[in-house]
């Protein structure tokens, strides 16, 4: 029924953070995927050493070798890497990582400006090779993790403008805020309750980049729709060929509350059978071709 556009799973135990152990093996996404209807699921690696201990590509890869039929892999670049510079070469990481099968970029989330000219080197090398990518941002530097934007997305519009033929998937807390105007820049990063009284940035951005899709996963996606069910309705329906569901599935008992927010959506018919199908997994296995 659903297929997963952001998910993270490992091999090995995961040493804890903030109290708890953050992210679960592969088995126990599975046994999670068989309660909610999820057929197959996006691995993505966690490289950057901001926040969480750094994830290899490689074991990506594993996950997907031992799991065929339920993940499929993509892989990440730090655009850092290699030289650290703004002119650096990726292309024998990038060729290396199609040739094994990764379809896609992500989560790629270095806490750096989006118009820094070492990402924008990255993102160009991107769309040559034709790989979507799923971003997280954020809204400041030096705090986490998250490609850095100013109130509005202008620096994800000049990429957008920039590299026409790059898919890029929104998702986090600092874009999906702003599917509303916000009632104070405090806001902008965080999850708000109110409805949305006007539309905000991010549907200007679907309506003008057909490069810009949406992944509806974590609680930042759900809480872009569920903020406002009428609006959410009519978010869906518009932008029904560019939008993914997802679960940002970190560890064993988290709430994934967005499949059945879907489904209550098509059981009223507030959302065709035709659009949640493309939402739900259509779409998903249209950008990847699987």
């Amino acid at each position: 029924m659903f297929i997963d556009i952001h998910a993270h799973a490992y091999l090995f135990d995961s040493p804890p953070q903030d109290g708890r152990t953050i992210f679960c093996k592969a088995e126990e996404v599975l046994r999670r995927y068989d309660e909610l209807g999820i057929e197959k699921g996006v691995l993505l690696p966690l490289i950057g050493p901001e926040t969480y201990l750094p994830q290899s590509n490689q074991e990506i890869l594993e996950i997907c070798r031992r799991h065929p039929d339920r993940f499929v892999p993509f892989f990440n670049i730090d655009p850092r890497g290699i030289r650290n510079s703004d002119d650096t070469d990726f292309s024998v990481w990038i060729d290396w990582f199609k040739a094994r099968g990764c379809l896609g970029i992500g989560e790629f989330m270095p806490n750096m400006h989006f118009r820094d000219p070492r990402v924008m080197n990255l993102f160009r090398q991107f769309e040559k090779a034709g790989l979507p990518v799923i971003f997280d941002d954020t809204v400041r530097v030096n705090h986490m993790y998250g490609l850095v934007d100013d109130p509005g997305l202008p620096q994800l519009e000049y990429v957008l403008y920039s590299c026409p033929e790059l898919i890029l998937l929104g998702h986090g807390p600092a874009f999906w805020s702003e599917i509303g105007v916000l009632d104070k820049v405090d806001d902008r990063g965080g999850y708000p309750k109110y409805p949305v009284r006007a539309e905000g940035a991010v549907p200007g951005l679907f309506r003008r980049y057909p490069n810009l899709w949406g992944d509806l996963s974590a609680g930042s996606g759900y809480n872009a729709l569920a903020r406002d069910r009428d609006y959410a309705v009519k978010f869906l329906n518009e932008f029904q060929d560019r939008l993914c569901f997802g679960t940002d599935i970190c560890y064993a008992d988290q709430k994934l509350p967005l499949a059945g927010f879907l489904l209550e959506l098509k059981r009223e018919g507030a959302l065709s059978g035709e659009a949640f199908e493309k939402i739900a997994r259509g779409n998903a296995r249209r950008l990847l071709k699987i």
